[in-house]
């Protein structure tokens, strides 16, 4: 029997339940709910062959850890997109576009991040199998669909998978707030995988040494340092421009 894992929130489940209902087993509503949001989710569901469950606010309390589920959650597969970088690269029609993320042990952080890199068009976030929160229900609800639409790949050793990129010719590109040169000097029209380390710790020294360029996003206000998401925001901008100005 395949794996499967809960998500919560209606953001979460309506985005899954329309990118990818196949992977949908079963979606569970409680039952006090009867308002307009519940009816057309419930509605939704409808010719997509996915089961509806009413059930008691405790049992979602119990599926959710006690999350915020909004009286919505739902059951899905976990084995449906790529796990290994290597199945991603040799799918790709266009340069990779890859997010690392060094560090990052908040869930809503992670969420963030993964809704950035969706809008961005990210073919994938690489992330180290410790020190590292990994997908959960949290996660998926603050990334609104986006957790179960971008690769999220765990290895094991990141400073192994970042030069295995490189001999793939993939550009390491490392955000650092000491850098001597500024994000927007980067070129990052080519393959390039943007690093990240988590806001106040930063990267860790092995995953810094292993980028082949670092660069800094110019600071004007009073604040000193940027939430890893809004980090990653500005440099998938950047890119993506960068990238239309090149065609």
């Amino acid at each position: 029997m395949a794996e499967t894992r809960i998500i919560h929130g209606f953001h979460a489940v309506t985005s899954c339940l329309r990118q990818n209902a196949a992977g949908v087993r079963e979606i569970y509503v409680a039952s006090g709910r009867h308002d307009r949001r519940a009816q057309e989710l419930i509605r939704l569901t409808g010719g997509r062959g996915v089961r509806v469950i009413l059930v008691d606010d405790r049992r979602l309390d119990g599926m959710t850890g006690n999350a915020r589920h909004q009286g919505v959650a739902a059951r899905i597969d976990a084995g449906q997109m790529p796990t290994h970088i290597e199945d991603v690269l040799e799918s790709l029609k266009a340069p990779a576009l890859l997010l690392v993320l060094d560090g990052v042990t908040d869930p809503h952080n992670l969420g963030a991040c993964l809704r950035v890199a969706d809008a961005m068009g990210v073919h994938a976030v690489i992330a180290p199998k410790d020190r590292a929160v990994g997908i959960n229900a949290t996660v998926s609800k603050v990334a609104c669909g986006a957790a179960e639409t971008v690769p999220y790949i765990v290895v094991t050793n990141l400073a192994r998978t970042m030069r295995e990129l490189k001999e793939r010719n993939v550009w390491l590109v490392g955000a650092d707030e000491r850098a001597e040169h500024e994000l927007y000097s980067a070129k990052l029209t080519g393959p390039v995988a943007l690093v990240l380390g988590a806001e106040g710790e930063g990267m860790r020294r092995l995953t810094r040494e292993t980028c082949d360029e670092l660069v800094r996003i110019p600071m004007l206000g009073s604040v000193e340092s940027l939430n890893v998401s809004v980090t990653a925001g500005i440099c998938l901008a950047e890119t993506r421009r960068q990238r239309s100005r090149a065609r």
